[in-house]
């Protein structure tokens, strides 16, 4: 409830009286009442019965802006209240701001930083409530313009065209005065803006408040907190000659201060004089608003009463400075008479009190009852008629003051004249050096006097005891860092050299790579545990409870912690500095002077150390059990710092003393920091580079308004991050919802440089940052070439990796400066140069990576001279301390921040969620630990993207095949029916028929092609996903698009060829066959008239003989001649001599050396003498691998039960081919070629003999004749008798010709259609995910001889594999029965449609023509055997319409038989007899290219048929294949993927036997990338296996076990599940000579 000050006018109903009476009200808050401070207007209206109604029982029924009617709730009282509000000063003016509501919410810092439209909007105000904001705006950027008030006309009038007496009349009267907007801002503002602002103004050289107040509560409010912030340097001339300096929290230095106020009204403009005071005559500055600037006239509202307080402070050069030593100066706005406190504040506060006047009250009680312990100086201006000389001399006594504190302006005195006396008046005051005091201490006068003091509140009083309860304690830094933050310290180093140690092996020697990895682990797990020794010091508790605080008092914390930590490091750094000095006098002190340089490296303390000790107790309580008290308390502290990182705390990202990354502390926290603002929230990464103190942090500070550390002695060192919100209104345009700022320290920095890795410090961090950017900021200095060729030789590498990785920030080179207006232009050639220094920089560094085919910086990305380049003038505008901000450097600053948003905008990519950015930074600097980026880089979001890629292509490709594979069975289908009644080609000739669905294909297959490419070209141009990682797939996967085409055009050509010519080789037994059943129709004719024609009745065995006796004179007429088989081997023969013509001579000789007929019979043998078991074993895998792909076909084709064609050897001979080109380094000759062809031909041959002999065995006209002879019996039988052959020639054309072919029809179906279905899951969907699975099952079945299996056999454990998925699925779900039923459906549909269709085409026609008519309809769908046909229509007199009735009813049954047939078959029976068999096309697609790697065997795992680089996902220790040392005969337990990091050696026959650095591994195997472990634990799969069965591997191979490294003994069945899912989905040159051959074990 608040209570209202109200005044009361009763009335009497009935012409009473009106009484004005005052009454407090109580009302209800949460009505729509303005401030407590407004004054209300009651009407009381009261009863006959004179009962005056209380407000509590009124109700409020209405309300509008100005007034509220409550209405009184009792029936029998029918009257109400309207209560008027008079808005005060204050709320009217806050009300034209548009800042009402934040009087009491009051505006924040993040929510001024946000990031808006207004951001990049230069629009004027265009209203009063447009003010606040634009000079917000222009002051976080700290723009010297940012007081200078304009609006358009909607609120300004025209003064150029007003009439004559409108020129003396202001028109400024609507303008608010630049001081009430400022003292508006304050008043709405939180204690952490207000120190923004008053920072910002500061260094602008504007003048803060000192003095705050409100002009409803008519109190102020001492600014001390606000005021904390700013620290000035200065060089008073004491220093002059030491060149030396004093800098200090401005509160806390002890200065005079001059105050300046007004008495009565004055003709002089006090702060117009102020400013000329306080500037020079080569730098005039508006430190304090006046009169005579934009808007400065309009009457003050709220600012009446407001003290101003600025500082003057020397720079040490008497040609300059205006004082000598530093000063305060203070301006009281308003006459004193208003405001007595303030100015009894600055009587007792100041060495001197300036008393402005134009009248002087004799009397003057104001100026004489003042406890003065300031100088009073009175300062008249003789021109004003009002200043008399009797009053002066009056208060002159009264004060007791001299001559020399009076001074009047005289007439013939200017502002320059006047100026310089009043100056030597402020010098005698500065002088006397007395009156001095710290804005700290003017507290205790401010209680004295009532005025309230911004830091009394409880929170900032809380937090300020808290923080002094840490930093008290801190007397040498160095010494408590050691005692309270001891994690942070050696051992930190330690751990970082050790995780570096491990990725890049530089100190293994010739030792065993995996013992040496075993032993770093160990040495990590060691420090661990002395990290954990440690307990947790009282400083670190007290600082992790104060940020656990609520509300604001966390946030008071940590602005004091930093504020104390600062004082303390600037105490001990400018002692540290001195000695160095003093020391550096004596050149015999070099080694104290080395010591004192590492003190001052070391001398720095900031909040960032307590938070990097935060996350060292997180990181080392991981270490412990999960169940452990100690890591289960700690577990709070991530979502701590997430919670201050989104309130806009900087976190340390990169620590620049030990140059490491906690990885898993910051990852949890910015996992924390997602949950916080929801998963899917987007981030968009700007990122500034460049040399150490060119003012990097300084311009993301002005650029965005935050607040890196930039203090003197305090440079960045690392990297830190901290995130801006962006508006509603931008998140659209910018697609994010929060920018990422990250500074970094100065690469090329002097204290790193003295270290040996300095250059490659400078290559981590820059590879990070540029790797985490979106837009990079390159911070570069035209004049210093040589160090400029060395940054950009940093920036260029680091922009070379990201090109390589997939990722493709933008940059900007920002040359600060540079002030001329012509700079653009003058600089073109600076311009070209640097372009130039650019490229050669690339070529460089593409040299270092070994990636030469980037020639120009414009290959790396893209990169325009003219607008990738921004010149930027100087930061101070004139000669600091007293120079403000350039506004000049404000506006580009700003002009490039639009550019910046404007870049981000206009991103191709979208942008990272926090997860991503996450995944990237860990990916980023696991890469960066390496010594080879490019090489070692692995990321899981590259992964995925690489993985939805390889899944959409597949599902195309699938698609592609799926789509030929049904055209091609259709095809074949008008093949075999070619010449048939069920043939719809019009064309009789065979070739010309296979010339028009050859060209048919063709455009089928250019459709399927264009609609691929199509589908990958608008898969590349999407933006909501992370293609754009792809983009270094996209060739090859365009090729892989392109040869999937061809190879399908080969494949599809030879099958319609090879159809084409088996039906032609059938035609001509067709029509053989067709003739004998004419002749035996038409003998059976003769022989019915002939019975007839006795006129008795004959027996059935009577007709049986005549039948008999027919048949057997008709046989004999009939001249049979036996259908010849002629020798595959010759056909065959003459195919290969043609295949190995091109080998020349030799060939064709070891060609007549064996006869076809020979070959094949037994096991592929080939081994030359002097041939190495090595390279054997390598010919023998691939012989292996050739054979069993030319197996499986053969023995596909044989189980058609076609005639033989040259297709099919032409078919196996174009495998041979493909295969032995794939697979070159594998060395072949011609006799290996020679021998293996023959082998895989005579085999073939064999095999397609008995294929040919059976066909023509089952075609042979004599054996289809006898076989029909019982049918041809039953029919003359039935003729005979005129029996209505209706139902049974229905019933046999259903049984005969329709089923069959529906069940040939569903057969070749059923195989794409399983193939499909397991295609969705999502372990076929790609190579890796097949991979993955496959060794995931391995695991959990962890049996020996799976192992050896998969190892020793792959090809043969996968297909077994893959066949036991398919029918472990389809034995166990109805979906087998869903195809065959949804097929068999089609089917009947089509049937019965082609029995309609016949019905109404044929209304009068025979059976024949009817059936003929079915079967047309039906021929491109089933194939019906022309024998049946033929053997149907025998003897055939059938009606027609019953017959199609008949029909319908068979062909209802069929469905019925053959779904109980379906039901009753095992899975596995089908499975052997489809046409396609599902197993063996996903192996071919799974399987991927086939190649292994050179050194484990791993396959490659790369998706798409068109890829030119080999990797796999997961390598193993090669004694899994078998390898051993030859000296040892142990089992060798080396990972390759540990290999190609170290600087051991290999030699085999690619390297003609010669030693070779497994670092130069491309050298010999340019396919082929095997990228380090993306961690230490992702070969565990395999660590885990060989660990295991080291003993039972060693048995199998007939070697000794391996040399398990101990750790390797630890990794438990779940880790290594664990890190076989990250390995697949991610979550100077020295060599040492001393290395040893790799020999496989005899296996």
């Amino acid at each position: 409830m608040g209570a209202y000050r109200v005044q009361r006018r009763s009335w009497l109903q009935g012409g009473g009286t009106l009484t004005p009476t005052t009454t407090t009200t109580t009302t209800n808050p949460s009505l729509p009442f303005p401030s407590p401070h407004a004054s209300l207007l009651l009407l009381q209206y009261t009863t006959t019965q004179h009962q005056t109604c209380r407000a509590k029982s009124f109700i409020p029924v209405e309300h509008h802006e100005n007034s509220i009617t409550l209405q009184w709730d009792k029936v029998s009282n029918n009257v109400s209240f309207v209560l008027q509000f008079n808005e005060t000063h204050l709320e009217c003016l806050l009300k034209g701001l548009g800042l009402q509501q934040y009087y009491t919410k009051k505006l924040s810092l993040s929510k001024i930083l946000e990031i808006d439209k207004t951001t990049i909007n230069d629009e004027p105000a265009k209203s009063n409530s447009d003010f606040p904001w634009y000079f917000l705006k222009k002051l976080m950027m700290v723009n010297v313009a940012a007081r200078n008030m304009t609006c358009t006309s909607d609120c300004e009038s025209d003064d150029e065209t007003g009439n004559a007496e409108d020129l003396d009349s202001s028109n400024t009267d609507d303008m608010p005065n630049p001081l009430d907007i400022i003292a508006a801002l304050f008043l709405c503002s939180d204690g952490f803006l207000q120190q923004e602002m008053a920072l910002k103004m500061s260094t602008c050289q504007f003048s803060v408040p000192l003095l705050l107040p409100n002009c409803d509560t008519k109190q102020c409010t001492l600014m001390l907190w606000a005021m904390r912030d700013i620290v000035k340097k200065y060089r008073p001339q004491s220093l002059l000659e030491s060149k030396g300096f004093i800098e200090e929290r401005i509160v806390l230095s002890e200065l005079p201060m001059i105050s300046f106020v007004r008495l009565g009204e004055c003709s002089l403009s006090k702060s117009e004089i102020l400013n000329k005071l306080l500037s020079n005559s080569q730098q005039y500055h508006d430190t304090f608003v006046h009169r005579n600037m934009e808007c400065g006239d309009s009457p003050r509202k709220i600012s009446n009463g407001l003290t101003e307080i600025t500082w003057y402070l020397p720079c040490g050069n008497t040609n300059i400075d205006i004082f000598s030593q530093p000063v305060a100066v203070a301006n009281l706005r308003g006459d004193i008479a208003s405001f007595e406190t303030q100015y009894s504040f600055l009587c007792q506060t100041s060495a001197a009190v300036f008393v402005f006047f134009d009248n002087l009250d004799s009397e003057c009680s104001l100026l004489t009852n003042q406890q003065h312990k300031a100088q009073i100086f009175l300062v008249g201006n003789s021109e004003s008629k009002r200043c008399t000389l009797d009053a002066l001399k009056k208060v002159e006594t009264n004060l007791r003051l001299t001559k020399n504190n009076i001074i009047i302006r005289k007439k013939q005195r200017n502002d320059a004249d006047f100026v310089k006396y009043l100056r030597q008046k402020v010098r005698t005051v500065i002088k006397e050096k007395k009156g001095k005091m710290t804005i700290e201490q003017m507290a205790d006068i401010a209680h004295d006097l009532g005025i309230l003091v911004d830091e009394d509140s409880p929170e900032c009083q809380t937090a300020k005891t808290n923080a002094e309860a840490i930093t008290a304690e801190i007397q040498d830094i160095l010494k408590y860092k050691e005692d309270h933050l001891p994690r942070q310290g050696e051992i930190w180093k330690e751990l970082t050299c050790l995780e570096k140690e491990e990725f890049r092996l530089r100190k293994v020697g010739s030792g065993n790579i995996e013992d040496y990895k075993s032993q770093l682990q160990e040495d990590r797990k060691e420090l661990r545990k002395r990290q954990n020794s440690y307990d947790m010091s009282t400083a670190m508790t007290c600082f992790i409870n104060a940020i656990s605080s609520p509300g604001t008092e966390r946030f008071y914390f940590l602005k004091w912690m930093r504020m104390n930590l600062d004082n303390l490091s600037r105490i001990k750094l400018s002692e540290l500095q001195e000695k160095y000095k003093e020391k550096c006098n004596n050149s015999e002190n070099k080694e104290e002077i080395k010591e004192i340089d590492r003190q001052i490296s070391n001398s720095s303390l900031g909040t960032e150390h307590f938070f990097r000790e935060m996350g060292q107790i997180y990181e080392t309580s991981l270490s412990l059990s999960q169940t452990d008290p100690a890591r289960q308390q700690l577990q709070h502290l991530p979502k701590l710092c997430a919670e201050l990182l989104l309130d806009g705390f900087p976190l340390e990202l990169v620590d620049g003393d030990a140059s490491n990354i906690p990885l898993r502390w910051v990852s949890d926290v910015l996992s924390q920091l997602s949950d916080l603002v929801s998963s899917n929230r987007k981030i968009l990464v700007v990122t500034v580079l460049g040399v150490q103190s060119t003012g990097k942090s300084t311009l993301l500070n002005t650029m965005f308004g935050v607040q890196f550390a930039v203090s003197s002695g305090r440079c960045t060192r690392g990297a830190f991050m901290l995130l801006i919100k962006i508006n509603e209104d931008m998140k659209k345009v910018l697609n994010c919802d929060f920018m990422l700022i990250i500074d970094t320290e100065g690469l090329k920095s002097p204290e790193p440089a003295q270290l040996d890795n300095s250059y490659e410090h400078d290559n981590e961090l820059a590879t990070l940052v540029v790797g985490l950017s979106d837009i990079t900021i390159v911070n570069i200095a035209m004049e210093n070439s040589t160090e400029m060729k060395d940054i950009l030789q940093i920036v260029v590498h680091a922009f070379l990796r990201m090109k390589e990785v997939g990722k493709k920030p933008k940059c900007v080179f920002v040359h600060q400066n540079v002030s001329d207006v012509s700079a653009h232009e003058k600089n073109l050639r600076d311009r070209k140069l640097l372009l130039e220094q650019l490229n050669e920089m690339t070529q460089a560094a593409a040299k270092m990576e070994k990636k030469e085919e980037n020639k120009s910086f414009t290959d790396v990305m893209e990169y325009s001279p003219d607008t990738g380049n921004w010149y930027i003038p100087g930061l101070w505008n004139g000669n600091p301390p007293m120079a403000p901000v350039s506004a000049g450097y404000s506006e580009a600053v700003y002009e490039l921040k639009k550019h910046i948003i404007q870049l981000l905008g206009n991103c191709e990519s979208s942008a990272n969620d926090i997860s991503e950015f996450t995944e990237w930074m860990t990916s980023l600097w696991t890469a960066v630990k390496h010594e080879n980026f490019i090489f070692s880089f692995r990321n899981s979001l590259i992964a995925d993207a690489y993985m939805r890629l390889c899944t959409e292509f597949n599902k195309w490709e699938w698609e592609f095949r799926k789509e030929m594979y049904t055209w091609v069975t259709n095809a074949e289908r008008r093949i075999s029916n070619f010449g048939k009644v069920a043939a719809k080609s019009e064309s009789s000739d065979m070739k010309e028929f296979l010339t028009c669905l050859k060209s048919e294909a063709s455009t089928v297959l250019s459709t399927w092609e264009t609609k691929l490419l199509e589908n990958l070209t608008h898969y590349f141009q999407q933006t909501d996903v992370h293609v754009y990682l792809d983009e270094g797939y996209k060739e090859e996967f365009l090729n892989s698009a392109k040869s999937l085409r061809k190879e399908m055009e080969r494949s599809v050509f030879n099958q319609l060829t090879a159809a084409a010519e088996i039906r032609e080789g059938m035609r001509e037994i067709d029509k053989i066959k067709e003739n004998y059943k004419k002749e035996i129709e038409k003998a059976v004719h003769v022989l019915i008239d002939k019975c007839r024609k006795k006129n008795v009745q004959m027996s059935d065995e009577e007709l049986d003989k005549e039948f008999d006796k027919m048949w057997n004179e008709t046989l004999e007429k009939l001249s049979f001649c036996e259908q010849k088989t002629f020798s595959v081997f010759t056909s065959v023969s003459h195919c290969l001599r043609l295949n190995l013509s091109h080998r020349g001579s030799h060939a064709c000789e070891l060609l007549s050396q064996k006869s076809l007929q020979d070959c094949g019979k037994e096991p592929f043998k080939y081994k030359p003498e002097g041939m190495m078991f090595f390279i054997f074993g390598s010919l023998k895998e691939l012989a292996d691998s050739i054979i069993d792909a030319c197996t499986l076909f053969v023995s596909e084709t044989v189980k058609r039960k076609n005639n033989y064609t040259d297709t099919y050897i032409q078919e196996i001979l174009h495998t041979i081919d493909e295969k032995l080109q794939n697979n070159q380094d594998v060395k072949t000759d011609t006799e290996f070629e020679v021998s293996l062809k023959q082998h895989i031909c005579g085999f073939a041959a064999r095999e397609f003999q008995k294929m040919h002999e059976d066909f023509i065995q089952a075609n042979d006209p004599y054996r289809c004749l006898m076989k029909n002879k019982e049918k041809f019996h039953d029919d003359f039988i039935d003729a005979f008798h005129e029996r209505d052959q209706c139902q049974k020639k229905a019933e046999e054309f259903t049984n005969r010709c329709l089923k069959p072919a529906v069940e040939d029809f569903i057969s070749r179906s059923l195989g794409p259609d399983i193939t499909g279905e397991m295609l969705t899951c999502e372990q076929f969907s790609t190579r890796m995910s097949f991979q993955y699975s496959l060794l995931l099952d391995l695991l959990s079945k962890d049996d020996f001889k799976n192992y050896v299996s998969y190892i020793d056999s792959y090809e043969k454990y996968v297909k077994t594999w893959i066949h036991n998925k398919i029918v472990e699925r389809f034995s166990t779900v109805s979906t087998i029965s869903e195809f065959e039923d949804r097929r068999l459906q089609s089917c009947i549909r089509s049937i019965n449609d082609a029995i309609n269709k016949a019905k109404t085409r044929n209304t009068d026609s025979e059976l024949g023509r009817f059936v003929e008519d079915i079967c047309k309809e039906l021929g491109d769908k089933l194939v019906i055997s022309q024998d049946a046909l033929g053997a149907f229509m025998m003897l055939n007199n059938a009606d027609k319409k019953q017959f199609a009735d008949w029909l319908i009813v068979y062909v209802n049954e069929m469905e019925q038989d053959l779904r109980k047939k379906f039901k009753n078959v095992s899975f596995e029976m089908k499975l052997q007899h489809l046409h396609m068999q599902p197993q063996n096309e996903l192996f071919n697609r799974l399987v991927g290219c086939g190649k292994q790697c050179p050194f484990c065997k791993a396959p490659c795992d790369a998706g798409g048929i068109g890829h030119t680089e080999h990797f796999a996902s997961l390598h193993r220790p090669q004694g899994l294949g078998g390898f051993s040392w030859p000296n040892t005969q142990k089992l060798i337990a080396d990972i390759c993927s540990s290999l190609v990091v170290s600087d051991q050696c290999f030699r085999c026959s690619d390297t003609n036997y010669e030693w070779h650095p497994y670092k130069r591994y491309k050298e010999i195997y340019p396919d082929w990338r095997i990228s380090p472990d993306v961690s230490l634990e992702a070969s565990d799969y395999w660590k885990y296996v060989i660990a295991k069965y080291n003993m039972d591997f060693a048995k199998q191979y007939k070697t000794e076990p391996a040399d398990i490294p101990a750790t390797w003994k630890n990794i438990t069945k779940q880790q290594a599940g664990k890190t076989l899912k990250r390995s697949f989905y991610g979550h100077g040159d020295y060599w040492n000579f001393n290395c040893y051959v790799l020999v496989p074990a005899s296996k």
